[in-house]
């Protein structure tokens, strides 16, 4: 269809060129008559097909799936009343300085612990707390040592040399007078 739109819409525009087109009236203007003949088609050879075999498939038949007989059972999951656990650990860098360590507990549903670090002054904080259903999280927290506040080294730094070069001798510059230039009052701003 969209070819067969594409030719008729090819054909119009090709005669709506080739027909002069006279602003005056067509007595000015005679245009030789333009005549196109269709081309004689070759008759084509008759051709003939045989009709195809006639292939038909059947629906595979479906099978009743066997009758299962499923039970899901539900295992319980051992469960402790009375959870516990412990645990600790420590670190000590000598080269950075890093020294901290932590301990843990859990006894009857309260939570034990404490951990200590190494402050940046000097000082070590130190943190023992206890943790139930009833009470919250309840701390404690101790600072042993005294703190040593370090004065920030100031950095001078080296002024550097500065070397005199030897410099051409430059030609003598003359001072070039110029006057003033003459404005003339004409037109627009002549009251200035």
């Amino acid at each position: 269809m969209f070819t067969q739109t594409l030719c008729v819409l090819g054909l119009v525009l090709a005669v709506a060129v080739a027909v002069p087109i006279d602003s005056y009236g067509p007595s000015l203007i005679s245009a030789p008559a333009i005549s196109y003949a269709a081309p004689k088609l070759l008759a084509a050879p008759a051709i003939s097909y045989a009709a195809a075999p006639a292939i038909s498939y059947a629906a595979p038949k479906l099978l009743a799936a066997p009758a299962l007989a499923v039970s899901k059972v539900a295992v319980a999951e051992p469960y402790d009343p009375n959870p516990q656990y412990s645990f600790s650990y420590g670190v000590t860098d000598h080269k950075t300085g890093d020294s901290k360590q932590q301990e843990e507990t859990l006894v009857n549903g309260v939570v034990h612990g404490s951990y200590s670090l190494a402050e940046p002054d000097g000082t070590i904080r130190k943190v023992t707390y206890t943790a139930d259903k009833v009470n919250g999280f309840n701390a404690v927290v101790e600072k042993k040592g005294v703190a040593v506040v370090a004065k920030p080294a100031l950095a001078v730094a080296a002024v550097p040399t500065i070397a005199k070069l030897a410099v051409p001798a430059l030609p003598a510059i003359t001072k070039i007078g110029y006057a003033a230039p003459a404005y003339v009052a004409s037109g627009y701003g002549a009251h200035y």
